[in-house]
Parts: structure tokens; C-alpha cells; sequence
């Protein structure tokens, strides 16, 4: 084989990669993925999409390399297949956010509006975390908290915080997290801890943008 026809080989099999990323539902599917393992009913029920669209999506991303099925008991659950793919998505959200003026728009006008202040970055959140200033809130499902999260999180599931609200100490600032740069469960959380009183800011991102950096996480088990 020529040097060229091996260029052009491996520009085929890059092609073949970003076929299974270009499509939303997928896209969705690896965002829940890199909270945890999931089953395909779970994955049903939070992208609202048939059982048989959800296993479909699946065999593309494992095709692909990018997600594996674990037998668990009689059942599988799926998980993100070893490597940098959360740090490949934040790529291709970078990349959209930078050339697509769509998107820009739609993260300024749906997300960026709902909230007035600067989310907190990774390092400083890391120094906050030393000198015990912030409470950690995660307000994913229970079992995606129970899969990992960060160091001595508060778990309070968004859908319940109105009801919980009390356990959280209004003498410290609270930081609100869940699966990424798009997820609204943040958003939300943020709203209604300071129509309450909190002072409480976003982490600029998600737990799998977090623990693809290296730093430290925490699991149930």
C-alpha cells in the first residue's frame, strides 16, 4: 500500500467515526452513557425514545467503538468504551459553538439567559474545595450520582429539590452540577435555590467533563 492510499484509508475509517456521531439522538445517548453503565429501559425512559430507536442507536455506537454492552445478570447495561471520547465531544462542542452561529444562539438564548453569573471553572472550584467554602450539589438521578460523582457531593435530585431544600446550609455558597455543558437539571437548580436565597453558581461543565480531566471522583461502591 502507498503512502497515500494509507492517508486515504485512514480518512475513511475518521469518516466512518463522525457518521455514528452525526446524529442527535446519539449524541444524547453518549452523554447519558458517561454518567455511568445503563441499561437500554433506562436509556428509554430519559431520551424518550422507543426501546427498539434506543437498541438501534446503541449497536451504531458500538459498531463505532464508542459505547460496550456488560452482561449484568440477564440483563446489559451499556457504558462508554475506554478512551478520550468525552474529551471528544467537548471538541465538537467547542468546534460547534465557535463556527456554527446556531448554536451559539441557542446556548445564549435557551441556557446562558437562565443564568446571570459566570459558571465556576475546575480550578477553582478545586480551591474552593480546599479551604471548604462551597457545598457540592449534584442534582442528577440517584442512580447516575451512585455511579460517580464528585468529592463529597450533596446528592438532591432536581425533581425534588423544592422539597429538600433545608438540608442545604445557606452560610456557604453552593456549587450545582449535573451531565454536562447542556444539561438543564443545573440550570434549573440554580433558579430555584436563588429564588430562595442561595447564592449559588453552575460548574461550568458536568461530572464526565470533570472526571475525563483526572480529577478526583467519588462512587457508592
Amino acid at each position: 500500500m502507498s503512502m497515500a492510499s494509507a492517508k486515504h484509508l485512514l480518512f475513511e475509517h475518521l469518516a466512518e467515526l463522525t457518521k455514528a456521531l452525526a446524529n442527535s439522538n446519539r449524541l444524547e445517548l453518549l452523554e447519558l452513557l458517561a454518567q455511568g453503565a445503563q441499561s437500554v429501559e433506562v436509556l428509554t425512559q430519559r431520551t424518550g425514545l422507543s426501546f427498539a430507536n434506543v437498541s438501534q442507536h446503541l449497536q451504531t455506537l458500538k459498531k463505532a467503538g464508542l459505547a460496550i454492552g456488560e452482561r449484568d445478570g440477564k440483563n446489559v447495561r451499556y457504558r462508554l468504551q475506554d478512551g478520550p471520547i468525552v474529551a471528544a465531544l467537548t471538541g465538537l462542542r467547542r468546534l460547534a459553538e465557535h463556527n456554527v452561529a446556531a448554536v451559539g444562539d441557542v446556548r445564549r438564548r435557551y441556557l446562558d439567559d437562565l443564568d446571570g453569573l459566570d459558571p465556576i471553572s475546575h480550578d477553582d472550584l478545586i480551591e474552593r474545595m480546599k479551604s471548604d467554602s462551597v457545598v457540592l450539589l449534584d442534582v442528577r438521578p440517584g442512580d447516575e450520582f451512585a455511579s460517580g460523582h464528585l468529592p463529597r457531593a450533596v446528592h438532591i435530585d432536581v425533581a425534588d429539590l423544592e422539597d429538600q431544600v433545608a438540608r442545604l446550609p445557606k452560610d456557604r455558597e453552593i456549587v450545582a452540577y449535573c451531565r454536562g455543558p447542556y444539561c438543564v437539571m443545573s440550570y434549573k437548580a440554580v433558579q430555584i435555590l436563588r429564588a430562595k436565597g442561595y447564592l449559588v453558581r453552575r460548574l461550568e461543565d458536568g461530572f464526565p467533563e470533570w472526571k475525563a480531566e483526572g480529577r478526583p471522583v467519588e462512587s457508592a461502591t
